[in-house]
């Protein structure tokens, strides 16, 4: 049901905002500095740009809303999820909710929700508000079947509770299987993720044509072949996006990173590709700007909506319950580095609050600022518009 049109709200418009392999840790964050190694960066600029090419249809627009009772220890209220949902969406745009989707989408498009199932249940991307994407794709005329949720790692998937159960008729994708049993135990018996041609079983589901290349190599072991499917300098795209999927929503988690955040672009730039623990070192905050850089990323994402409906503001990347707050906001943005600047903004705000020691360095932003100067989106506070609903 189509909620009151964003033309009867109120709100207020302000300018700018004053762990292992398989997360990265924040100790091991990129510094820009000569040394920095060399990408195909290049490669993915050359490619001419789409009308749907990020930042998208409203650069530099980012809309939170607010309700300060949509989530508690009682749990998800889905109507006022919902609600948030719809007014958010409507403010971004200016228009009905099945003028949004027109913007979007046609009902010919195979669309996928990228999701962040890190910390199942407590600080994962909540299936409520998942749901109510669903439900205004489908009222719109997108067919259940031509949705697919998805995420890196299919077993973090089921974990957090998105399973065809819950989902019935939405396809369940991870982009690679990994073998956790061996990576707890170190075993590294190859035999539990190998195929009969020695080569990891998520091998063929990785489009070694696609590829975003960094001048790194990494390491041989056989622990981290299980989790990163490859062991060489290349970074394969999932065929799930390049030969799949024509458009993305992407609905990361309000969450930190060390003194940074790991929110709507760490989501696709880490989650979109394989053969990343060699990356956080000498990469880290390149990497989300750079793979988003890349056609099949660049060219789909059109929709980027930031659960905050439960903050962490220490202690991530990966859940740290006892630094988790109920936030009840979720923020809309087409523009995933303008998104990313003003939560990072208010992440910071949040931390001092909490009394937590912030280091404002602006290597922890930098990343951002590099991909304005790519023409990937607007952070500049002077530039921006944060509207709050």
């Amino acid at each position: 049901m189509q909620k009151n049109s964003v033309s009867r709200r109120r709100f207020i418009k302000t300018a700018g905002s004053v762990t292992g392999m398989v997360l990265g840790h924040p100790g091991l964050w990129a510094q820009q500095n000569e040394n920095t190694p060399k990408t195909n960066i290049q490669d993915a600029m050359g490619v001419k740009r789409t009308a749907h090419s990020l930042p998208g249809a409203f650069p530099g627009r980012v809309i939170e809303t607010h309700h300060p009772e949509a989530m508690s220890d009682n749990g998800l209220q889905p109507e006022r999820v919902e609600t948030l949902f719809h007014t958010g969406l409507q403010t971004l745009c200016g228009r009905t909710l099945q003028e949004c989707f027109d913007l979007f989408f046609t009902v010919t498009d195979q669309v996928g929700i990228k999701v962040n199932p890190v910390g199942a249940g407590l600080i994962s991307t909540r299936i409520g508000l998942v749901e109510a994407i669903i439900d205004w794709l489908t009222s719109c005329g997108l067919p259940r079947h031509q949705i697919t949720i998805w995420d890196r790692f299919d077993y973090m998937l089921k974990d957090a509770g998105f399973t065809p159960e819950r989902f019935p008729g939405i396809r369940i994708a991870g982009l690679q299987t990994m073998d956790e049993a061996a990576m707890q135990d170190k075993s590294g018996n190859p035999q539990r993720w190998q195929n009969s041609k020695g080569q990891h079983v998520s091998h063929d589901q990785f489009d070694q044509h696609v590829f975003y290349w960094a001048d790194v190599q990494a390491p041989q072991d056989d622990n981290y072949l299980n989790q990163h499917v490859f062991n060489n300098k290349f970074s394969y795209f999932g065929k799930l996006l390049t030969q799949e999927l024509t458009k993305i929503i992407n609905v990361p988690v309000f969450k930190n990173t060390g003194n940074g955040i790991s929110m709507a672009t760490k989501n696709l730039g880490y989650g979109s590709i394989c053969n990343t623990g060699r990356l956080h070192r000498p990469l880290f905050f390149n990497v989300c700007t750079e793979v988003l850089a890349f056609p099949v990323l660049r060219d789909k994402l059109v929709l980027n909506i930031t659960d905050g409906l439960r903050a962490q503001y220490d202690g991530g990347p990966g859940p740290a319950a006892q630094f988790t707050t109920f936030y009840n906001r979720l923020f809309f943005a087409t523009d995933p580095f303008a998104l990313d600047r003003i939560c990072h903004d208010l992440l910071v705000t949040m931390r001092k609050e909490k009394g937590i020691d912030v280091n404002e360095h602006p290597r922890f932003t930098q990343y951002l600022r590099y991909a304005e100067e790519l023409g990937l989106g607007i952070v500049n506070p002077g530039k921006t518009e944060h509207i709050r609903v």
